[in-house]
């Protein structure tokens, strides 16, 4: 993966929450995903390793743009694959009748805090750009009834995710803690919201880290496909 040319660089709960998803039947079984910000495209090029479908990104920042094209390109899945360069609000606004089985989504986190100097960081990382319930509303707007919406969010804010996610008719359906070590409280929330009225939730927890740092054999499984060392 290049990323020289993106504000927010690949990171290790990214690639767990790429691996996640990938393996979901649903994610497995599509024959069209969407990707709403794609920064340097890892999450498309993970699913479109497990998937056979037609996968399209959306990036707005011009950087993280061509970067994710360029990623793409070089990709032995370059034919499923697409980028357009816009942001999600145009895009759900000029394509109404394109729905897509499932939707992808490693959103921007912050809210209240300090803004970068920086200003591609920011639209990576700040969700002025991109209010949770406007993303919320683009992914159900854009989703085939039944369709998965995979997402992920900091711990603390999963249930904010939860709550705006339903004012759209989006039900969680999975919730996966992501935890460092087993002594620390979870890093993040891996989510998957389903476009229909009633749900069973499934809970689960993975732990990255061993008490020496080593990765455990559940992050192995999942990573082992993607990361060249494992």
């Amino acid at each position: 993966m290049h990323q020289e040319h993106t504000a927010m660089k690949v990171c290790t709960d990214a690639c767990l929450f790429g691996a996640w998803s990938a393996a979901d039947g649903q994610i497995l079984s599509a024959k069209n995903i969407l990707d709403i910000g794609s920064g340097t495209g890892l999450l498309s090029l993970m699913l479109a390793q497990q998937s056979n479908a037609h996968i399209t990104a959306i990036e707005i920042e011009a950087g993280a743009f061509e970067q994710t094209k360029a990623n793409f390109e070089a990709s032995v899945w370059k034919d499923r694959l697409n980028i357009v360069h816009s942001s999600i609000q145009d895009y759900a606004s000029n394509n109404k009748q394109t729905l897509f089985d499932c939707i992808i989504t490693n959103p921007p986190f912050y809210e209240g805090d300090l803004n970068s100097p920086d200003n591609a960081k920011n639209l990576a990382a700040h969700s002025t750009a991109l209010p949770w319930d406007t993303l919320a509303e683009a992914a159900a707007c854009l989703l085939q009834e039944n369709g998965a919406w995979f997402v992920l969010v900091p711990t603390l804010r999963a249930y904010t995710m939860q709550k705006l996610a339903l004012n759209f008719g989006l039900q969680l359906s999975q919730e996966c803690l992501m935890y460092n070590d087993a002594k620390h409280l979870p890093i993040r929330a891996m989510l998957k919201f389903i476009k229909q009225k009633e749900v069973v939730i499934q809970r689960q927890k993975i732990v990255i880290k061993n008490a020496d740092q080593s990765y455990t054999t559940e992050f192995t499984n999942y990573l082992k496909e993607y990361y060249l060392h494992l």
